[in-house]
């Protein structure tokens, strides 16, 4: 793929709607009227009425939406060649960890890895996905390929911008060492060098950076020696980078930490300089309400998972209760062999429905105590977009990205609603999430470059991606079979 430019100035003219990710409570607008929005040198330079200028590129948006692109806060790419594995189909999560990517790891060379990074990229870009966030645990000693290096080289080529989460482990679980083939652990020596070569190679400190780099062993409870996680957090700060991890996906996380540490969780990673606002944990769907108030007052961050934690019966995050006590809250996909729709607008139209449903499984009869039927108030449609934007922004790092105000990186998203599904809505503006499904694409923006239009991504041949995928998928089955054996 050739490198894409920046367009020197582009104006996306008379559309119907914009939401800006911004948030209401703090006095700023989260709808904006436009109709137009001028692009240029890679920022919003304007908002308003806007005559085209002489030599100026127009993108006709008439009845398109516009939000803020997408900002995906935790991914694993690989598993995108794992969607549906039947094994793990009908698994909670600990066994599942064992049916299908534990099972599945050892099995993917180079080849196999890289394509399924491509895959889920590109399902993201065609969903207005901007920024990705990739919590890669495909490591071990002697590997021959560089994992981290094809997940920049990929999201590079489609002109995203891309944060790495190093995952990794210095232990393995039980469930781990029983596999055949399992992979062994790195030393955290290992773990933390990796960490340094890679900041040192990609980490780019701006408000907009276009790459990232976090540490992230896989879970702090399982992965890590306590001492161990201390020593990543620290140096984790010296390095100037974030940290990242799975933290309260399900009650084992509890019986776990209340077992070897006599702790919650969230106590346990306090402990040992797991919190603060350079911190984020994706899930949080077991929570005490202690441990809800030492995430908001250390503003401790949340990557909201909801169609995961649905598939896997996880439950659903308590995310206005988190938010209401100061918790930044964005929106992940996690990996797709636990969501088989891994990408943003069907992540964001789950975390709208399932909010509601459940304050609504709250409700109680009279009779019983209670006060209301139900909880359609407990998300509207510009908080999810607020999460799912500016949120995921605040919890990378990224201040100058996620919200359509003048000055701020241009990456945004065109919908056109030409589907059936978003004829007779009263409100178009709220479509691409109320609306579910997968609205058209009219144009992708990051950092001012036009990355995808009309659907079409340059380069990619998605007939041919399907073909790829489907000839790998018997690959990796063989693979493991023969591991197995």
């Amino acid at each position: 793929m050739q490198p894409i430019p920046i367009e020197s100035s582009l104006l996306i003219r008379n559309t119907a709607a914009i939401l800006t990710g911004q948030d209401a409570r703090a006095g700023h607008a989260e709808r904006i009227a436009g109709p137009d929005i001028r692009v240029a040198g890679g920022k919003i330079e304007a908002i308003g009425h806007l005559p085209p200028r002489p030599g100026e590129r127009v993108l006709d948006a008439t009845d398109c939406v516009v939000y803020p692109a997408w900002i995906n806060t935790h991914h694993h790419l690989f598993q995108s060649l794992l969607k549906g594995e039947p094994l793990g189909l009908n698994l909670t999560l600990t066994p599942w960890l064992g049916a299908t990517p534990y099972r599945f790891r050892a099995a993917f060379d180079e080849h196999t890895f890289r394509l399924a990074a491509r895959i889920g990229l590109i399902e993201l870009v065609r969903s207005g996905c901007g920024t990705v966030a990739d919590h890669n645990y495909l490591y071990y000693p002697g590997m021959p390929f560089d994992s981290s290096a094809i997940l920049f080289e990929e999201a590079e080529a489609l002109g995203l911008r891309f944060v790495l989460c190093r995952g990794g482990a210095t232990r393995t679980r039980g469930l781990e060492s029983d596999l055949p083939q399992a992979l062994r652990p790195e030393t955290l020596d290992a773990f933390l060098a990796d960490c340094e070569r890679l900041t040192a190679r990609y980490h780019q400190p701006g408000p907009d950076a276009m790459r990232r780099v976090a540490m992230a062993p896989t879970t702090p409870l399982y992965s890590m020696a306590p001492e161990e996680l201390r020593t990543c957090a620290r140096t984790a700060r010296r390095l100037g980078i974030r940290l990242h991890s799975h933290l309260s996906e399900t009650v084992e996380y509890q019986n776990a930490a209340a077992t070897a540490h006599g702790a919650t969780p969230v106590a346990f990673c306090a402990e040992y300089e797991w919190t603060g606002p350079d911190v984020w944990f994706a899930h949080l769907v077991k929570l005490s309400p202690a441990e809800i108030r030492m995430l908001g007052e250390t503003r401790t961050g949340i990557a909201h998972c909801p169609q995961s934690n649905g598939r896997l019966g996880s439950g659903i995050a308590d995310i206005p209760a988190l938010e209401a006590v100061g918790v930044p809250v964005s929106i992940g996909v996690d990996g797709a062999a636990s969501n088989e729709a891994a990408d943003m607008i069907s992540e964001t139209h789950a975390a709208w429905l399932m909010q509601r449903a459940r304050r609504g499984e709250l409700a109680r009869a009279q009779s019983e105590g209670g006060s209301t039927e139900g909880g359609a108030d407990a998300a509207r449609i510009e908080d999810v977009v607020r999460w799912g934007t500016a949120g995921g922004a605040a919890v990378l790092g990224l201040d100058g990205i996620g919200t359509l105000v003048p000055g701020q990186a241009a990456d945004l998203a065109v919908y056109r609603l030409d589907d059936p599904r978003y004829f007779g809505l009263h409100d178009v503006a709220i479509a691409p999430v109320s609306s579910g499904g997968r609205p058209t694409l009219r144009a992708l923006l990051v950092g001012g470059r036009v990355i995808a239009q009309d659907d079409a991504i340059p380069g990619v041949d998605l007939a041919e991606l399907g073909a790829q995928a489907r000839a790998a998928v018997g690959q990796l089955q063989q693979r493991a079979e023969r591991m197995a054996a």
